[in-house]
């Protein structure tokens, strides 16, 4: 498939990035609520940088992280989507599904819904045996998106992420994994 994919249920859509995407995804990034479970904030250039990455990782894999709108305003909400993990774990290679949404989307349910589009495609068009996601241990609002969507997580599979200094409170996190076998799709 390509960049140019889209995914709908009615309610939102994932869609190839835009332009005018910029300003309000470099927004939500510079949220302190949203970014709690990230190292730091980003600024201006390094969302920027980060939306060029996205496009960048649609071109060499034919997936990635849609921006998610809203199907009645066209609105920009936030991304989810499919990503290959740069770094090495025990459970590397693989293929992550993430997501992030603009604070005051939260609590809809449009980071379960987008995240069961993207898994549809993963278990459909691409075919993948399996899809990870993980988050730093403190994170229970995407974990509980994880455990809504079916994915189950072994304490045995949690790591510490190799982009964090140790002793960092964000370093260990956990892994959940969902087989295609066992996505129902609801």
């Amino acid at each position: 498939m390509s960049a140019l994919t889209t995914l709908s249920n009615g309610r939102i859509r994932l869609r190839p990035w835009r332009e005018q995407d910029r300003d309000p995804f470099a927004a939500m990034n510079a949220d302190a609520r949203v970014m709690e479970h990230f190292p730091s904030q980003l600024s201006r250039s390094e969302s920027d940088a980060f939306v060029d990455r996205i496009r960048q990782h649609f071109c060499e894999h034919g997936f990635g992280l849609w921006a998610i709108e809203l199907v009645d305003t066209a609105h920009f909400i936030g991304f989810t989507g499919l990503a290959v993990p740069q770094f090495s774990a025990h459970f590397t290679p693989c293929v992550e599904i993430g997501w992030r949404l603009a604070f005051e989307h939260w609590g809809r349910g449009y980071a379960t819904e987008a995240a069961r589009l993207a898994l549809g495609y993963a278990f459909g068009a691409l075919a993948l045996a399996e899809v990870v996601s993980f988050t730093s241990t403190a994170n229970h609002r995407s974990r509980a998106v994880m455990e809504r969507l079916g994915m189950r997580r072994d304490p045995a599979d949690d790591f510490d992420h190799p982009a964090l200094p140790e002793g960092h409170p964000l370093r260990r996190h956990v892994l959940y994994r969902l087989g295609s076998g066992s996505y129902s799709g609801v």
